[in-house]
């Protein structure tokens, strides 16, 4: 069987426009999440990670925001390896939940502006600007887009199907996004606090990132190689919204996960947790972790530091897991003071070393849906 590596990266946040960036700035405790007050997102002033601006690149002219969030991420990325999207061994894959649904604030909505809205012309827009030659696939399943993204390419290669794929998690803020979760009551009045018992709801956050994997290990990054491991899926089908009030579903892809990676609970050195800071989400996956036996994993969530990014989020977390596992370093979990699930984890609260060499990243979304993934640096 073929394995995949990691062979370049690129995060485009308010942290900066380098995944390097965005690391340091997570290991310095610093945050992207500000207050704002933009009345094209909300009439009142709110909380949220929000990019400034977007440097300018070659050609740019034309494209939506949206658009030019996943063309600079790719290009970044690309910029550190040989592998191009105009090869036909090269897969690229897009993981959105919204694309470019603020278009639908243009009054009145043209026929043309319904189909960039698509998220599969959104990928053949942004896959046209590198010259890509195979079709795009886009991965849109609520917040565990990301990871799942990752899931699919991983397989695809695995399965000698291609020999590379860029896979771009990408999300940005809009009134949209912005009504549809405060009409949930799901938004809290300050930046969220994941796993603390005071925690109230979500902080949003817009950004993009990517990851370029491959099955040539001559191109893996490095100083420490960065494997792809398996992971899982599940659906807990308990509410359009609401997740499992038992976690064992997420519990089942997790355990699962372990198994397919050939890993036991305490070879683990941290679980990078989805961790949206809603009453339930929170509670749920500490319900999750500990019926895996996972209860003494260090564990963590990086919403604190980049809101929550919808289907950037899995992507994102996913390569400040990569960048922390290459220096053996656990982060903590931001904006935590007291205790506040009921499933027994262990919330890390500083910078620690590990010595171990795999970590988790799990995702949960909407529609009771749930992702797992173990990554492993190589010496």
């Amino acid at each position: 069987m073929n394995r995949v590596f990691l062979a370049s990266d690129n995060i485009v946040s308010p942290l900066g426009l380098s995944t390097a960036d965005n690391y340091i700035a997570v290991k310095e405790g610093k945050t992207g999440i500000a207050l704002h007050h933009k009345t094209e997102l909300w009439g009142d002033p709110f909380y949220a990670s929000l990019l400034a601006s977007l440097p300018a690149f070659e050609n740019h002219a034309g494209y939506t925001r949206f658009e030019r969030m996943c063309i600079l991420s790719i290009q970044n990325a690309l910029s550190g390896t040989s592998v191009r999207l105009d090869d036909k061994d090269t897969v690229f894959i897009l993981s959105t939940t919204k694309g470019n649904i603020s278009l639908l604030t243009d009054k009145p909505v043209s026929p043309q502006t319904r189909s960039r809205i698509a998220l599969h012309s959104t990928a053949k827009t942004v896959a046209a600007y590198f010259n890509a030659v195979n079709m795009p696939l886009v991965i849109s399943n609520a917040c565990i887009s990301g990871v799942l993204a990752v899931l699919l390419a991983k397989r695809l290669l695995k399965a000698g199907k291609y020999k590379h794929a860029v896979v771009t998690g990408a999300d940005e803020l809009s009134y949209f996004i912005m009504s549809g979760f405060r009409s949930l009551h799901a938004v809290s009045n300050e930046p969220c606090k994941p796993f603390d018992k005071k925690r109230d709801g979500i902080t949003l956050g817009e950004g993009a990132a990517t990851m370029i994997l491959t099955t040539d290990e001559s191109l893996a990054a490095c100083p420490q190689k960065i494997a792809i491991g398996d992971g899982v899926s599940t659906n807990d089908a308990n509410h359009i919204s609401g997740p499992s009030r038992t976690g064992a579903e997420l519990g089942f892809a997790v355990a699962e996960t372990l198994k397919q990676n050939h890993l036991q609970p305490a070879q683990i050195s941290f679980i990078s947790a989805h961790g949206t800071a809603t009453v339930y989400n929170d509670e749920m996956e500490s319900k999750a972790f500990e019926s895996a036996q996972l209860a003494d994993v260090p564990l963590h969530s990086l919403k604190g530091h980049f809101g929550h990014t919808l289907g950037a989020a899995g992507v994102i977390e996913s390569l400040i897991t990569i960048y922390s596992l290459r220096d053996a370093l656990v982060l903590p979990n931001m904006n935590y003071d007291e205790y506040g699930v009921s499933g027994k984890v262990n919330i890390s609260r500083s910078v620690t070393k590990t010595g171990k060499h795999y970590a988790l990243k799990t995702a949960s979304g909407f529609g009771g849906c749930n992702a797992s993934i173990v990554y492993s640096s190589i010496n």
